[in-house]
Order: structure tokens, then C-alpha cells, then sequence
């Protein structure tokens, strides 16, 4: 279900300028059709170089036990991040269960019907994107969040299947450091995104960061160019990354930039199990 014809949407030029702002939009309840709008006192990010991958989820990426995509299904992953955690919990359990989850505990959720809406509108524009983790045709984890310049914003993310959230994280800071990407928002700390190496800071540091990331300037995406070779006659992983800005490339969006990592695994004789190169990049400088 999604918001009812009579609610108007947030406009996508006042949410882009908020999120360039640092500010971003919450409400009460799933129903809600008011919004407030939220400018933390302390803010979390994700350095991209410091995401903690362990040794069980680098297999996992490596056994390639889901399939990972890029905006295939977006409605469907904001649906189940404002979905009541307990509504989600069947299935085997999940140990992404402390993840930044939109639903909540007792049923409700910040993410209203109206402002589903209204990102839907800005992923119909191309400043909204999800990651979605597949497990045998269903939908088991995911996230979503808004991109622009060298920033993305992650809004929220689900898991109904060990790791899948996690999974989706790993790809989508893969996707960002392959595109130029300097800045991982996360929004509010919690231990699940703290025991991924995410960090807290002030917000007026967080904007610092944040206009540094929108002044153009140019990006270093520090990947390993001594990636272990994939086969006779076949690239290494460093040579297949290479640099976001070589030759100009500039900063990509998420899905160029996850159709770039997807070639990349090609290039390396990994197109039937992109995960091992996700997990390869990954632990190379975590």
C-alpha cells in the first residue's frame, strides 16, 4: 500500500536542497501524513575505506549465496524497511537484527506512506536507489538512500535472511568507491553500524565533510592495484578497478557505477560470482 492520492509529495527540488543541507525528513507513523525535519546534533558516517568485513561474510560474498542488484526493486525494499521488524522475523533468523531498520518494534514506522511517496517520486528522477539481495527469486535484504554529487545518504535497510543487510552494505560501498564516491551518510549511530566501522561525529564536522563532497574536487578511491590474479590471461582485480577518475570518468551513480562493478567481474573471469570480487576489493584495505 502507498501513500493515498490525496497526500501531496514532498517536492524533490526542497528534499535534494535539504539533503545538501544535511537535513533530511522523518514523520510519527506509517500513516502520518505530517513530516518533521531532522538536523542531528551528531551524525554517523561510514568511512569507505573502513568498512570491518569478516571472515564469515567475506565467504558469504565469496560462496555467492544471494544475488545482488541495483534498482530493481525499489517500492518492494522501502516497503519491507517500514514493515514491523516481528512482521519480518520468519524465515531463519537473522543476525543483521540490530541493522538501521525503518520499521520499528512496536509496529510503527518513520517512514510514512507520504514520504515512501516522495522518495519513490526521487527514485523516478534518478536521486533514489536501492540495493536488493535475492535468495532463490525472493526479496531477503536490502537498502535504499539518495545519491548526488561524490555523497549518498543511506536512508534504511532490512534483512530477513542471515547476513543479506550486510551483503547489501558490502556491495553498495563497493559500488560507491568504484564510482568516486567520498561520503557515506548514515544518519544516526547504532552498535550494528558501529561493529561495521562506522563513526560519530559532530554535525558541523558532518557538513564540513559534506560540502567538501560537493565541491568537485578531485577523488582518490584508494583500491589495491596487487589483486591476487584470477587465471591465466586474466586481469587482476586492481587492474580491472582501477581509479573512478582515470581517464576522466569522473563520479558515476550508483547503478553506473554497480553495472561498472559488474563488468569489472567480468573482466576478471568472475561473471558467474561477482561476490568474490566484492569480498576481494573489501578485505584488501579492511
Amino acid at each position: 500500500m502507498h501513500a493515498p492520492r490525496s497526500t501531496p509529495i514532498i517536492e524533490p527540488e526542497l528534499l535534494m536542497l535539504a539533503y545538501r543541507s544535511g537535513i533530511f525528513p522523518m514523520s510519527d507513523a506509517r500513516d502520518d501524513p505530517e513530516i518533521f525535519w531532522i538536523e542531528p546534533r551528531l551524525r554517523a558516517i561510514l568511512p569507505l575505506e573502513g568498512l570491518r568485513v569478516s571472515s564469515s561474510l567475506a565467504r558469504t560474498l565469496k560462496r555467492g549465496r544471494f544475488e545482488v542488484t541495483c534498482n530493481r526493486a525499489f517500492s518492494q525494499v522501502m516497503d519491507e524497511c517500514a514493515a514491523p521488524r516481528r512482521a519480518r522475523a520468519s524465515g531463519d533468523a537473522s543476525d543483521d537484527s540490530g541493522s538501521d531498520d525503518g520499521g520499528n518494534d512496536d509496529g510503527g514506522s518513520w517512514i510514512s506512506h507520504r514520504i515512501q511517496a516522495s522518495y519513490e517520486n526521487l527514485h523516478f528522477l534518478g536521486h533514489a536507489h536501492s540495493i536488493e539481495v535475492w535468495r532463490e527469486g525472493e526479496l531477503v535484504g536490502g537498502l535504499y538512500g539518495v545519491g548526488f554529487d561524490r555523497v549518498f545518504c543511506g536512508e534504511s535497510m532490512f534483512s530477513r535472511a542471515s547476513d543479506s543487510s550486510k551483503v547489501a552494505l558490502c556491495w553498495l560501498v563497493a559500488a560507491l568507491r568504484r564510482g568516486g564516491t567520498t561520503l557515506l551518510d548514515c544518519q544516526f549511530m547504532t552498535s550494528h553500524l558501529a561493529s561495521l566501522g562506522a563513526v560519530e561525529m559532530p554535525q558541523k564536522k558532518y557538513l564540513a565533510l559534506l560540502q567538501a563532497a560537493q565541491s568537485g574536487q578531485p577523488t582518490a578511491v584508494h583500491c589495491s592495484t596487487a589483486g591476487s590474479s584470477t587465471g591465466s590471461g586474466s586481469a587482476t582485480v586492481g587492474d580491472a578497478l582501477g581509479l573512478a577518475d582515470a581517464a576522466g570518468a569522473g563520479v558515476l551513480s550508483l547503478p553506473e557505477a554497480f553495472a561498472a562493478l559488474l563488468g569489472d567481474a567480468k573482466s576478471c573471469g568472475l561473471a558467474s560470482s561477482p561476490g568474490k570480487l566484492i569480498a576481494q576489493l573489501l578485505t584488501q584495505t579492511s
